[in-house]
């Protein structure tokens, strides 16, 4: 099986599986069976493009490949690891925390009861 992400704005929006014999040509055959866009190959192994397509994700066509949306602005790439990261790392006191981009730091997550 075939896996195909539409691209709108660069922005991963639908995810389809299609039947091998049409992988060659995937746009144009979803295109033909009414699934008007652009669609993009995606690999469930991580074979092409970084990773396999998620819906939010986006498309880098420089790079020819899909990122997982940036959580906030703040937060920087990391080509290494191939994720975002926080400007300044998560705390390892063993507590939970969250991000704060207001403050652009981590906050302690409070516990309602």
């Amino acid at each position: 099986m075939a896996h195909f992400a539409k691209i709108e704005n660069n922005i991963v929006t639908n995810i389809v599986v299609i039947d091998n014999q049409y992988e060659e040509d995937g746009e144009a055959y979803l295109n033909s069976i009414g699934l008007d866009g652009t669609w993009i190959q995606t690999s469930y192994n991580k074979n092409i493009r970084g990773k396999f397509a998620g819906l939010g994700d986006v498309y880098n066509s420089q790079k020819d490949r899909f990122e997982p949306a940036r959580p906030y602005v703040s937060w920087i790439w990391n080509e290494e690891l191939y994720t975002w990261q926080a400007p300044k790392p998560y705390p390892t006191d063993g507590r939970g925390y969250q991000w704060n981009e207001e403050i652009q730091n981590w906050e302690v997550i409070k516990v309602t009861e």
